[in-house]
């Protein structure tokens, strides 16, 4: 979600909570004085009786019933044997009414016996005398007093979190466009004495009766090229991607070919076979920055081989779900209990490690290509696929 719709959201969601919360109120309002209104008449409905002696008290308490029935309270009645004797506003009256199936296992009377239970338990049963037990349950006002808050509070803490959602990517948007404009201009900064080195390279080409000084710039070439190549990448940092047709197959064995020439090849050698297939495997991509995943992951592999020695297969190949390539060294591997981390951005098991690479190279191909890296189980070693579609 974008910075700006997260905001949105929030907003959104604040204006509905507070708009639901004052409805509801306002809702409660109405219902107290209806529940008010009622128990006026009731008073007066006795009081009545009570000052006129002539009166028939059966018509006052037909009332009294049917502002009891008017109030929506669950009165469940039990004489002194526990045998039911009355009942007003049940569940199973409505569903009655609706003509809904109840289960024909259970009678009637049973259902409201059980019932007696639950409204005991919301509140306590009251005795009198000749009477019997009356059970009274909560009316819907006092349901919805219960539960309703808990719902607003749920989704007040939904909208707070969401509001820390939106600082944190907010903040953590500042810092990727305040690093994606340090590297930019390292990239800059970059190209001064890459030009000057450049311009002595010239120089030193022209002594051509020296053959240690040729072989010398070669090298040296090649490394400024590289170097270029290197500030070319900070360029990109933080632009769009592009979408360029990139051959697969071309980019493994120019990354295999400069890291074979740069590899320990006496003590504890480290072989590199680095095989991109027979014919082309073309993809849609930024040719730089997938380059840069790459060099990442067989820089990681070459750094698990030092002082020991080994191979290191780089491999590309069609699958089904689209080009693959693949990373695979024999080194030591990685311990499954760190195995879930190796991607976290800071994270590094090496002593001078900043832990930017691999969680550099998902950011490459995840987020600009819409592929997948993943560390995925080997006999021996470390192995790592591209995955790209």
């Amino acid at each position: 979600m974008r910075r700006g719709a997260s905001f949105i959201v929030v907003a959104v969601g604040v204006v509905l909570l507070l708009g639901s919360y004052i409805v509801y109120t306002q809702r409660v309002v109405v219902e107290l004085r209806r529940e008010a209104e009622r128990s006026g008449r009731m008073y007066a409905q006795v009081f009545e009786a009570l000052a006129d002696p002539a009166s028939d008290p059966s018509n006052a308490l037909l009332e009294l019933s049917r502002q009891i029935a008017d109030s929506k309270v669950p009165v469940l009645l039990t004489d002194a044997d526990g045998k039911l004797t009355g009942a007003v506003n049940t569940p199973f009256d409505k569903l009655a009414a609706s003509g809904e199936r109840t289960d024909p296992r259970v009678p009637g009377n049973e259902r409201l016996r059980r019932y007696i239970a639950t409204l005991d338990r919301q509140n306590a049963p009251i005795v009198e005398t000749g009477v019997g037990t009356v059970h009274i349950g909560d009316t819907p006002l006092v349901l919805g007093l219960r539960f309703i808050p808990l719902l607003q509070a749920g989704t007040l803490a939904l909208l707070l979190l969401a509001g820390v959602y939106a600082v944190r990517t907010r903040g953590r948007a500042d810092r990727e466009k305040v690093w994606a404009g340090m590297a930019r201009e390292s990239a800059h900064q970059l190209g001064t004495p890459l030009s000057s080195l450049s311009g002595w390279l010239e120089l030193l080409s022209e002594r051509e009766d020296d053959p240690l000084a040729a072989q010398a710039v070669q090298h040296m070439r090649g490394d400024l090229d590289r170097l270029e190549r290197v500030a070319h990448r900070f360029e990109r940092i933080g632009r769009p991607p592009r979408r360029d047709p990139v051959d697969v197959r071309q980019l493994v064995d120019t990354v295999g070919g400069y890291f074979r020439a740069r590899v320990p090849t006496l003590a504890h050698a480290v072989d590199i076979a680095a095989s991109g297939g027979d014919e082309p495997l073309m993809v849609h991509g930024d040719a730089v920055l997938l380059e840069w995943a790459l060099e990442v992951l067989m820089k990681n592999s070459v750094d698990a081989l030092a002082g020991r020695g080994g191979r290191i297969y780089v491999t590309s190949a069609r699958v089904p779900e689209g080009v693959r390539i693949r990373v695979a060294d024999d080194g030591p591997g990685i311990p499954r209990e760190i195995r879930a981390r190796v991607f976290d951005a800071g994270f590094s098991t090496k002593d001078r490690g900043w832990g930017v690479g691999l969680s550099l190279a998902r950011r490459i191909v995840e987020e600009n290509h819409g592929g997948q890296l993943l560390l995925v189980p080997a006999p021996r070693g470390a192995t790592f696929d591209v995955i790209l579609h």
